[in-house]
């Protein structure tokens, strides 16, 4: 079961990440302090999830993550950006994004570079990628970044109740 050392440890290794970027200004700093502050509250969210809450379905012997509720705190550049997450024998298949209010032009190589970049990846390895954000879409990448990692944080929770 994810606890709450995992969850601190998993904030401290993004902050720790945040602090070796390349991308020293002010306000990009203040952005990634933020995001690290909402992953934290999702995260301490999602230790209190219980099963049929609607985030997690079955099909096919394919388990689907849905992150609209578990990154509601998770912003993009024009709100939330949230996803389908989809599972099977312990590897991402694929990720979906669900509708968002994201500029269409912009999303559309998040969609193409981003999202893609976990296929096939066991969701252990998919939770430990280091995946870049879009140049130019970097808070609709990380936010994208964000909500697959809570979701495979998630998924790994209920495989292990």
């Amino acid at each position: 079961m994810v606890d709450l050392y995992h969850i601190i440890g998993f904030i401290r290794d993004i902050r720790s990440q945040t602090h070796n970027a390349k991308t020293k200004r002010n306000t990009m700093h203040k952005s990634k302090s933020i995001k690290l502050l909402q992953i934290a509250l999702c995260a301490i969210t999602l230790t209190a999830c219980q099963m049929g809450d609607g985030v997690m379905t079955k099909k096919h012997g394919e388990y689907i993550i849905n992150t609209t509720t578990l990154s509601s705190n998770v912003m993009g550049y024009n709100g939330t950006t949230p996803l389908l997450i989809y599972i099977k024998d312990n590897r991402v298949q694929r990720i979906e994004a669900l509708e968002n209010n994201e500029s269409p032009r912009y999303f559309e190589d998040v969609r193409e570079e981003i999202l893609v970049r976990w296929n096939g990846l066991s969701v252990n390895d998919a939770l430990k990628a280091e995946v870049d954000a879009v140049s130019g879409c970097t808070f609709s990448s990380e936010a994208v970044i964000q909500n697959v990692r809570l979701g495979l944080m998630y998924y790994i929770q209920k495989q292990q109740q």
